[in-house]
């Protein structure tokens, strides 16, 4: 892969979309990276392709309705229940 595969404005122009402040060097070193991993998918275009198996099967089954259980039996194993519903940690 040639040199100008990405040039340290697109990294500039990345990091800017991203919001990321980058120093000169981090940015020379990020070109660098980023010319490596386009290097990488080009060498996944020789990679031969591979025969698939043309007969699958679905291993899904249909669904089928079946009866639920009730609210209570459904919370009896919860740690902590309210008002008929499971209670869950406080997030914030």
């Amino acid at each position: 892969m040639s040199d100008d595969a990405v040039n340290p404005e697109e990294v500039r122009h990345v990091a800017a979309l991203a919001r990321i402040d980058l120093e000169d060097a981090e940015v020379d070193r990020f070109t660098d990276q980023f010319a490596d991993i386009l290097e990488y998918f080009e060498t996944l275009d020789s990679v031969p392709e591979v025969e698939r198996d043309v007969e699958l099967a679905n291993v899904m089954r249909p669904d089928e309705e079946h009866d639920c259980l009730d609210s209570e039996d459904a919370l009896r194993n919860a740690p902590e229940s309210e008002d008929g519903y499971f209670k869950g940690p406080n997030v914030s």
